[in-house]
């Protein structure tokens, strides 16, 4: 008797049931696959260009321009005058005493800022968990408050007459209002016609602003610092002071260093709070962005300057930014 075998049909191997050869990925489209993260980047880039980097380069073309009323109704096409827009702002004293309130401005606001966000973060961090999140909620009030409604609630507190600064200076007994400010009375003080008491009071309504957000990335910061590092340093009897200075600060660099130019560039630009403060008629208590906003509306309209005013303020923030990024790349090479 003869052995038949049978052979499976499709050749002599025989696969296991239920099992099926791999197939190569099906290629969802031609491109490589190397292309395929910049294809995806076109997008966000022809927003950013449409938003941000035309207005810019626009900007930077009327700066050489002489664009007035007569340009803007089209009567008259935009004449290129070069660089006469420049040297009329540099020969105008309002041009210097606004880049110097920007400065000035700038230098103390900054660090207060920087200062009282980071100590907010790390009280923050000592909290428990529900009253951090209490204490954020609110301080981050402050922070989603538009800068013209910023600007409502600090002129209301210092207004003259029915401001409750003036009123609560008024609580304070006789001997210690003359001690600390040299006067008693404070009924009716014009907190808001003098360019020093202007920024004063700009000054405050920006900290107030500017701290939460400060604080709560300081925060975020703390939370990946391991808690090993502080345990160690109190074990050694540490203070507070020295396990900032020698811990927190050094790990937290690249925070503070955002926070930093963010904050340079924001105080540098302050636009709204200022308006609603001050207005456009107190010509001393300008900064960069008042000054080329009423160079390039306010009658009769000369939108090259103001232009030109805008390319100065945006070439000195690049500059302080780049300085300062390449100060802290030295740094860390050290």
């Amino acid at each position: 008797m003869t052995n038949t075998s049978t052979l499976p049909r499709g050749g002599g191997r025989s696969t296991a049931p239920g099992r099926r050869r791999a197939r190569p990925p099906h290629k969802a489209s031609g491109l490589p696959a190397w292309s395929i993260p910049y294809v995806l980047l076109i997008p966000g880039l022809l927003v950013i260009g449409a938003l941000l980097l035309y207005p810019l380069a626009q900007m930077a073309i009327i700066a050489f321009q002489k664009v007035g009323l007569v340009q803007i109704s089209g009567r008259k096409p935009a004449t290129w005058v070069g660089l006469e827009n420049f040297a009329n702002i540099l020969e105008n004293d309002v041009f210097w005493s606004s880049l110097r309130n920007s400065v000035v401005f700038a230098a103390i606001a900054v660090p207060l800022t920087l200062i009282l966000g980071t100590a907010v973060g790390v009280l923050l961090q000592r909290l428990g968990k529900k009253m951090s999140l209490f204490v954020i909620i609110g301080i981050m009030f402050a922070w989603a408050v538009p800068p013209v409604a910023q600007g409502v609630i600090w002129r209301w507190l210092f207004d003259a007459e029915a401001g409750i600064i003036n009123w609560a200076l008024n609580l304070l007994p006789d001997w210690l209002s003359s001690a600390l400010f040299g006067r008693a009375d404070w009924t009716g003080e014009p907190w808001l016609n003098d360019a020093w008491s202007i920024y004063m009071v700009l000054i405050i309504c920006v900290v107030w602003a500017g701290f939460p957000f400060v604080a709560v990335s300081v925060l975020a910061g703390l939370k990946g610092v391991p808690a090993e590092l502080y345990e160690a340093a109190k074990v050694d009897g540490s203070g507070p002071w020295r396990t900032f200075r020698k811990i927190t600060f050094p790990l937290l660099k690249p925070v503070f260093a955002v926070l930093t130019v963010l904050s340079i560039i924001w105080d540098f630009k302050v636009f709204s709070q200022l308006y609603v403060l001050a207005g456009t008629n107190n010509r001393e208590a300008y900064n960069l962005s008042m000054y080329a906003v009423t160079e390039a509306f306010k009658a009769p309209p000369k939108m090259g300057s103001g232009a030109a005013i805008a390319v100065v303020l945006t070439v000195i923030l690049l500059i302080i930014t780049a300085v300062y990024i390449r100060q802290i790349f030295k740094q860390e090479e050290l």
